[in-house]
């Protein structure tokens, strides 16, 4: 079992650190918001003041932080943690940031030795507490090895997608479509709903059919057809509308960056821009299926 430090408990770092405790592993934590260092501990985890104490002499630091300005703090500059760590640690960042800060952090720590992996994840909260996310892994393959160790306690699908950034826009190209596909099956349940059809018999057609996807099949949007998805249960999130426009908003600078034209991307984030703006990015990303209802 290994020794470990998780920074950021949020909704998706508490599951994970708490799967790693059921594992087995010594976790220590840190957050900023003191009830969710409290219900780690009384989890099992001991809780650090700061970053820096949670870190140093860990085998494994692990990080699941709201953005690339966070993540830059946390590890780079006098006062980050690679000026306090070395080769005996390997990090591993969870958080979904740029690919440019990515790259940045696993250059940093190459230059001392350090062992990075660009590591977002897949799945929402259910999977983050079911212990079945998917890792995508940006570094190199030595590292890759050592992080497969520990991601298997809290996922089942672990990729190695590149060198350091290359998870981040394996994590861009994903959830882009996401809502694509998304947004599409939202279209076509709700044409065919005022057309008369049941959307619970169409959406058995399409998935017998060639219109058959991920939202279809285990995420259903429209009420009722599915009794586990957000959809039926007044689109509690699952996955929030603010972090699908924060997501698409990473693809977008991705898509810039190596001249892609991504028309429905773009149409994607200004469609999510537009029901965020409306009230509802607290909301399931699946409630995309409202605005839809709402122009009729």
């Amino acid at each position: 079992m290994a020794d470990v430090a998780f920074i950021g408990l949020g909704n998706m770092g508490g599951p994970m650190a708490t799967n790693l405790l059921k594992a087995g592993h010594s976790v220590v934590v840190f957050d900023l918001s003191a009830a969710a260092c409290e219900q780690m501990q009384a989890a099992g985890a001991a809780v650090a003041a700061s970053a820096a104490e949670a870190a140093l002499g860990r085998e494994y630091v692990i990080s699941m932080l709201p953005a690339g300005k966070h993540v830059a703090a946390t590890y780079l500059g006098d006062d980050g943690l690679l000026s306090k760590l070395d080769g005996s640690t390997t990090i591993l960042d969870c958080s979904t940031i740029d690919a440019a800060t990515a790259r940045r952090v696993g250059e940093a720590a190459a230059a001392k030795g350090i062992g990075f992996m660009d590591s977002p994840v897949s799945g929402g909260v259910a999977a983050a507490a079911a212990g079945t996310l998917a890792f995508m892994c940006g570094g190199d393959a030595t590292t890759f090895e050592k992080a497969r160790l520990i991601l298997k306690d809290m996922g089942k699908n672990i990729f190695h997608a590149g060198p350091a950034g290359a998870g981040q826009v394996a994590k861009g190209c994903n959830n882009m479509l996401l809502a694509i596909h998304m947004i599409g099956t939202c279209e076509a349940l709700e044409m065919g709903a005022r057309n008369g059809l049941d959307p619970k018999v169409l959406s058995d057609i399409m998935l017998a059919s060639s219109g058959r996807n991920w939202s279809l099949e285990v995420y259903n949007p429209y009420p009722e057809v599915m009794p586990t998805a957000p959809a039926s249960n007044d689109y509690k999130p699952g996955f929030m509308v603010d972090l699908m426009v924060k997501d698409l908003g990473l693809a977008m600078e991705i898509a810039q960056q190596c001249d892609v034209d991504n028309a429905m991307g773009q149409l994607a984030l200004e469609l999510y821009g537009q029901h965020q703006e409306a009230g509802n990015g607290q909301r399931d990303f699946s409630s995309i299926l409202r605005k839809l209802q709402r122009q009729g």
